[in-house]
């Protein structure tokens, strides 16, 4: 970002139009570039001089100290002094005060005196004394990231970050929404999401009914651009108070882009709250992945896109997954295929406007066939309302509890067994010796507590593993008392079977424990 002094706009027609840089700028981008690194080891004082005859030469001051200005980030300065200016003038001082430093010929008497004391003489001591000033600090590095071209972006990007520090409203449509309203929501900016004859729109505003006019989100809107600028297609829409005018800025991939942008692989959340909550539930090992972000819904002629859904994976690894349009148990916004995985969408409500509470009741009541989970900040005392469009509400204070949400999705739970148990014939006969039901639930894509009521003709079932009768004999002749447990696991696991203590316990026997991980196979009495 620049100073809002350095803003280059044209007002011309009543419009506000930034003056972007081209790629003529290239050649000044690089003759600035040039004079850092030619300057380095001298002090800024002559730097800035050497900038200030680029800027008589150029036709615009302010696109020189906006380049500039971007540059000197990358710099390193220091002050180069054999004694501490600070000590130096104390010293001085110090030295004066008892001269009385009037003529020419006492203030050398003066800094003699002090020089003596750091060994050293009065003009090295006169020349340390104000080192530390701004304009003699000395460059000692100018790393840049950037070169001629590059520069050149990232000073169109900040010069329309440094726009919209007085923006009122942004409208925003992306070929990425996902990743734009992630970063909304981290930014703690208000939004809603708007259909119009183009597509979606995410319109953004600062909580200006809690805040008001004197303190608005400006930088918020400038650090959001960044984000924007860096999907492949998009256009912004901005309201900005010019002065006590409103005007209207926009801008488009085609203006600013982002120079070594990086893409943005991790799982990012808006609130404490969530992360806490992802957390938790994650460690809960469930038969339900936890999506962060999912598909857009469609709610009327808006739509939501909730903090997170619960997908239906019968024996998959649960976890967090950072996901946008992976298909999804109801109609989104733009519809779902119809073997798509079961959602249950979630969203997590915490204090906000009055307003945009009522809005957000507003879409919740809009939507259709779709299952919708809401934990609902119980300040807000809108559980009521919520239930009564016909949305499960789940209360909390501080943290979203995982029992409730649990609680919560036990009956869908409950009915995606019945369902998938449905679709099991009565009976099953593996081809493999020895199976694990967890295995064979993911092979008939169900979850384990679908095969509960199924009957295994060839197997019989120890613990949670299949197990057939001609191995159980062959395990009857191998293992037997007085053999150390380590050995009868490791015949277990050669037959695939992992639940030792089922295994032993249908063989007839029991672990007699000598130690930690030691024991003897013994008889079951």
């Amino acid at each position: 970002m620049l100073t809002k002094d350095l803003l280059r706009v044209s007002r011309a027609g009543g419009g506000y139009h930034l003056q972007f840089a081209d790629t003529d700028v290239e050649r000044l981008a690089a003759r600035v570039l040039g004079i850092y690194q030619g300057h380095v080891g001298e002090s800024r004082e002559t730097l800035e001089t050497a900038l200030a005859d680029v800027e008589r030469e150029a036709d615009d001051f302010k696109l020189v100290r906006g380049l500039a200005k971007l540059v000197e980030r990358e710099a390193a300065f220091e002050t180069q002094a054999l004694v501490d200016p600070v000590r130096a003038r104390r010293r001085v001082f110090e030295a004066a005060a008892d001269v009385g430093v009037v003529t020419e010929a006492e203030r050398q008497q003066a800094l003699s005196e002090a020089a003596d004391h750091f060994g050293t003489d009065a003009e090295t001591l006169a020349d340390t004394l104000y080192a530390d000033r701004n304009s003699r600090q000395i460059l000692i590095d100018i790393d840049s990231r950037w070169g001629p071209a590059e520069l050149r972006t990232q000073y169109n990007l900040s010069l329309a970050q440094t726009a919209l520090f007085d923006a009122t409203e942004v409208r925003v449509r992306s070929s990425d929404p996902n990743t734009l309203v992630s970063a909304v929501k981290r930014l703690r900016l208000m939004y809603e999401i708007r259909r119009t004859e183009s597509g979606r729109e995410v319109v953004v505003t600062g909580p200006d009914a809690l805040f008001s006019n004197t303190r608005r989100y400006g930088t918020r809107f400038a650090r959001l651009l960044r984000t924007v600028a860096a999907a492949s297609e998009w256009e912004l829409t901005a309201t900005i108070d010019d002065r006590g005018t409103e005007r209207e800025l926009t801008l488009s991939d085609a203006d600013v882009s982002v120079p070594g942008v990086e893409p943005v692989t991790e799982v990012s959340y808006d609130s404490g709250v969530e992360a806490d909550f992802a957390g938790r539930f994650a460690a809960l090992d469930l038969d339900w992945d936890l999506i962060r972000e999912p598909e857009p819904l469609a709610a009327g002629e808006h739509v939501i896109i909730p903090d997170f859904a619960f997908e239906w994976r019968p024996g998959a690894d649960t976890g967090v997954r950072d996901t946008g349009r992976s298909g999804g148990g109801s109609d989104g916004a733009d519809g779902a295929a119809s073997d798509a995985p079961f959602r249950i969408f979630f969203e997590i409500m915490g204090f906000w406007t009055p307003e945009y509470v009522e809005k957000k009741l507003t879409r919740l009541d809009a939507l259709e066939d779709v299952e919708m989970l809401v934990a609902v900040d119980a300040s807000l005392g809108v559980g009521e309302d919520i239930e009564a469009t016909e949305t499960r509400a789940i209360p909390y204070a501080g943290t979203v509890s995982v029992k409730d949400v649990r609680d919560a999705l036990r009956p869908y739970e409950e009915r995606l067994v019945r369902e998938s148990a449905a679709e099991i014939p009565d009976e099953l006969r593996p081809d493999a010796d020895v199976t694990s039901l967890a295995d064979l639930a993911a092979e008939y894509g169900v979850s384990e507590d679908a095969l509960e009521d199924v009957a295994y003709p060839d197997h019989e079932r120890v613990g949670r593993t299949l197990v057939s009768p001609a191995v159980l004999d062959d395990l009857a002749e191998e293992i037997e008392p007085g053999m150390a447990y380590e050995a009868a696991s490791n015949r277990l696991a050669d037959y695939g079977i992992e639940d030792d203590s089922a295994a032993l316990a249908r063989l007839g026997y029991r672990v007699a424990w000598e130690g930690l991980g030691e024991g003897t196979i013994r008889p079951r009495e």
